[in-house]
């Protein structure tokens, strides 16, 4: 199984970013996937997740970030507007066989990460 995500980069307060992470080697279906992510000094943090076609956000993401998966691709995007400083963060794509935001354990697989920069 191998996640590999992309899209990261330097962006200005309010802009946006589009993260993906193709996903290969597993059943897509099977799997929620997840985006979780940490800042220097702080503890990795669940920000999205879909899985069945529902998605779930934490309370920082909701109004801002969008979850989307194109199957057809192994695809899942992570659509994050009106970012601010707060977001600057590793972000990290994951897969488990059970949705959760709290529970990084639960996910077996885990991407490199890409980094995200927002400047003030």
């Amino acid at each position: 199984v191998q996640l590999v995500e992309s899209g990261g980069g330097l962006v200005q307060a309010g802009g946006s970013l589009r993260l993906s992470c193709v996903a290969s080697g597993l059943t897509r279906d099977d799997y929620a996937i997840a985006w979780f992510r940490q800042a220097p000094g702080k503890e990795r943090e669940g920000v999205s997740c879909i899985s069945n076609g529902l998605a779930y956000y934490s309370d920082s993401a909701k109004g801002r970030f969008t979850i989307t998966s194109d199957n057809a691709k192994n695809t899942v995007y992570l659509q994050m507007n009106s970012l601010t400083p707060e977001d600057t963060a590793v972000y990290y794509c994951s897969a488990g066989l059970v949705p959760s935001l709290m529970y990084s354990d639960l996910y077996e697989y885990w991407g490199q990460g890409t980094q995200v920069t927002v400047s003030s």
